[in-house]
């Protein structure tokens, strides 16, 4: 651990657990545009990660796939509806992989909608609010003490993607799971959602447009627009966490809903549907609420 300090340090990184994050995108760039550059970059790039974060991931992963099966196997009615849904408008598929625009759900063979697969397995996933959960801080970065949580509710996304796209391998799926949590990480260090009363979700679904947009082979500029558009027109407010000490279906379905917000928003785009560009630094949407005045970025 001192040889990873000290080689962190040389390398301007103070902490050895955050020595991989070394890409600042800075405020005066469009940074949805340079966020959908990097992830393709970083799932399509041969450089080994270290063993031990990928084992961390294996791990979340196979707890998430747990919960959500768990969630199921007791007929909890969030997931069960969700997933009723979906084979609602699947066609049969064993055997084969999904054809694109398609995924399956936790315990079926039936190809359904990618977005219809992923709201029911992330909601499953998230039922019982028993896995990962992520505080978003970084004492190296001003402002970078947000303190946002988010959950490890995300991975469904990377596995509809890896069904449909015989390019992603077991390998590129770790990877995108990984940037995933890294992206949402450093929203959560810096946009502190439920001070607004918007729901955290918000950070998940973002990641999730970007990762699922660079694994089916959209552009960075389409990915600019999927984050656009979700940005724009599916913003949860947190009113599904005020009901006393009875959780609703709401509470599994937020993440659930913006999951496959973000995956409409992305087929959408790759469809040429333009959203709004430079999303964060469009001084009319949602992240311009964290600003310290009107002239900030």
């Amino acid at each position: 651990r001192q040889i990873q300090a000290r080689r962190a340090q040389r390398r301007g990184v103070s902490d050895p657990e955050r020595a991989f994050a070394t890409i600042q995108i800075s405020r005066n760039h469009n940074q949805a545009l340079e966020l959908g550059k990097y992830a393709i970059r970083f799932l399509n790039e041969e450089k080994k990660l270290c063993p031990r974060v990928i084992a961390k991931v294996m791990l979340l992963h196979a707890d998430a796939v747990v919960c959500g099966l768990s969630a199921l196997a007791a007929k909890t009615l969030g997931p069960c509806v969700l997933k009723e849904e979906a084979l609602n408008l699947g066609v049969k598929g064993r055997g084969q992989r999904c054809r694109p625009g398609y995924a399956q759900c936790f315990g079926s063979f039936f190809q359904v909608p990618s977005e219809k697969a992923v709201a029911a397995n992330v909601c499953a996933v998230r039922e019982w609010n028993a896995n990962a959960t992520l505080l978003g801080y970084n004492r190296n970065l001003p402002g970078g003490g947000a303190g946002e949580p988010s959950h490890a509710d995300f991975y469904p996304v990377v596995i509809a993607a890896a069904q449909q796209n015989p390019k992603v391998d077991g390998k590129i799926a770790l990877r995108a799971m990984l940037l995933i949590d890294e992206i949402r990480g450093r929203l959560c260090e810096i946009f502190s959602l439920k001070k607004h009363r918007i729901d955290h979700v918000v950070h998940g679904g973002v990641a999730s447009a970007i990762v699922y947009g660079a694994l089916t082979d959209a552009t960075p500029e389409q990915i600019e627009s999927a984050i656009g558009i979700l940005s724009s027109h599916y913003v949860p407010f947190r009113a599904s966490r005020s009901v006393g000490k009875e959780l609703s279906n709401s509470e599994s379905g937020a993440a659930a809903f913006i999951a496959e917000s973000a995956v409409l928003s992305v087929k959408r785009s790759m469809r040429g549907f333009v959203g709004p560009r430079d999303i964060f630094r469009n001084r009319e949407a949602l992240w311009k609420m964290f600003t310290d005045d009107e002239g900030g970025d």
